[in-house]
C-alpha cells in the first residue's frame, strides 16, 4: 500500500467491507436510519466505522438535504455526577449514530432554558434531550407544536412526551425496605423544598412502604434550594435541631445524603453506628469519598442509547413512548 493510499480517508465501501453488508446498508445506519436493520447489525456497522476510522461528510448532507445532524442536550447543574453521567452517555450514542451534541446548562432556571430552547430552534437542530427539564413558556409552545424532544430524569412537566428514566416510586420503597431489614424502625428523610417529580416520587414511595410495614412515626425534614449538598446539610440540621437523629436517614438524593453528613460530623453523630444514611443515585463517586453510604445505584451511565433509540422513534412515528431503565440496591 502506497502512502498516497494509506491517507486516502475511509469510505462507506470501507465499512461496509469490514462488517460484512451492502453500501446502501452502511449509508442507513450512518444517516440514523436503523429500523430496517438488526440490532446486530447496527452493532457491527457501529464497530467497523469506529475501526476503520470513517468520518461522515455530514455538512455536505446537511447542505443538500436542509437536514440538520445537531441534536441539543438542555440539563440542570453540570457539576452534579448525575447530569455528568447522562450527558456524556448520550454524547458517545449520538456520536455512534452519526450526531452531533450540543450541551447547554439550564442551572435549573425555566428563563435560562427558554433562552437555551429558543436559541437552539435558530441553529436548526434536528432534536431536543430535555434532562431534568422544568416547565417554561417556551417549552410549554414547543411540546404543543410537537418538537422532536425525549424528556429524561424528570418526567414532561406538560404530560406529553417520550420519557426514559427509572420507576421513581419503587426506588423509594426499595430505600424503605433496605432500612426496615436492618431492623430500623425509628427512620427521616431528607429531601428538597423545591422538588421535582423525581424527588417527590422518591420520598412518597418510600414513606407508603415504611407504613405499609408497620412504621408509626417518619421524621421528616426539607430545606430550599438548588443545591443539594446545601439542601442535605441545612435539612440535616433542622431535622436534628427538632426530632434528634433518627436510626436510619433515607436521602431523596446522593449529594443531599453528603450535604446531610457534613452536618451529621458537625454535630458529632457516629456514621454508620449511630444512623445508618441511605441514598439515591450510586454516585461512582461513592465508593471514594462515601463508604458510609448504602445507596440504590442507577445505571445513568447506560441511558444514553435508549434515549437516541427514543429520539428516533420520535423523529419516524412521533406520539409518546417511555423507556423505564434497571435501579438495584447496592
Amino acid at each position: 500500500m502506497t502512502r498516497q493510499q494509506r491517507a486516502a480517508p475511509a469510505s462507506l465501501a470501507t465499512v461496509a467491507a469490514a462488517a460484512g453488508v451492502s453500501i446502501a446498508t452502511v449509508s442507513r445506519i450512518v444517516n440514523g436510519e436503523t429500523r430496517r436493520a438488526s440490532a446486530e447489525t447496527v452493532a457491527r456497522v457501529r464497530k467497523a466505522i469506529a475501526a476503520v476510522g470513517y468520518q461522515p461528510n455530514h455538512a455536505g448532507r446537511t447542505l443538500r438535504r436542509r437536514e440538520s445532524r445537531l441534536v441539543a442536550m438542555l440539563a440542570p447543574n453540570l457539576d452534579n455526577p448525575v447530569m455528568a453521567a447522562i450527558a456524556a452517555s448520550s454524547e458517545a450514542a449520538l456520536r455512534a449514530a452519526g450526531y452531533v451534541m450540543i450541551l447547554c446548562d439550564t442551572h435549573d432556571s425555566p428563563d435560562l432554558q427558554d433562552e437555551y430552547l429558543n436559541a437552539m430552534r435558530a441553529q436548526v437542530v434536528r432534536g431536543y434531550i430535555m434532562v431534568a427539564s422544568v416547565a417554561s413558556p417556551v417549552l410549554k409552545d414547543f411540546v404543543a407544536h410537537d418538537a422532536p424532544m425525549v424528556f429524561v430524569n424528570r418526567r414532561p412537566p406538560f404530560g406529553r412526551g417520550a420519557f426514559v428514566g427509572i420507576d421513581n416510586l419503587k426506588a423509594g420503597r426499595d430505600a424503605a425496605d433496605l432500612l426496615w431489614s436492618a431492623g430500623l424502625r425509628r427512620c427521616g428523610v431528607l429531601s428538597p423544598a423545591q422538588g421535582s417529580s423525581v424527588t417527590r416520587d422518591r420520598i412518597k414511595g418510600f414513606c407508603s412502604r415504611l407504613r405499609a410495614l408497620g412504621a408509626t412515626e417518619i421524621l421528616q425534614a426539607e430545606a430550599p434550594g438548588l443545591s443539594h449538598l446545601e439542601v442535605g446539610y441545612e435539612a440535616a440540621r433542622r431535622l436534628a435541631t427538632r426530632d434528634g437523629w433518627p436510626d436510619g436517614l433515607m436521602c431523596a438524593s446522593d449529594q443531599i445524603a453528603y450535604g446531610a453528613y457534613r452536618f451529621a460530623r458537625e454535630d458529632g453523630l457516629q456514621i454508620p453506628e449511630r444512623c445508618m444514611f441511605v441514598g439515591i443515585d450510586g454516585n461512582r463517586l461513592n465508593r471514594w469519598i462515601a463508604p458510609w453510604l448504602r445507596s440504590i445505584h442507577v445505571t445513568y451511565e447506560d441511558f444514553g442509547q435508549p434515549i437516541v433509540e427514543l429520539l428516533d422513534r420520535v423523529w419516524r412515528r412521533g406520539g409518546d413512548a417511555e423507556r423505564i431503565m434497571p435501579h438495584r440496591v447496592a
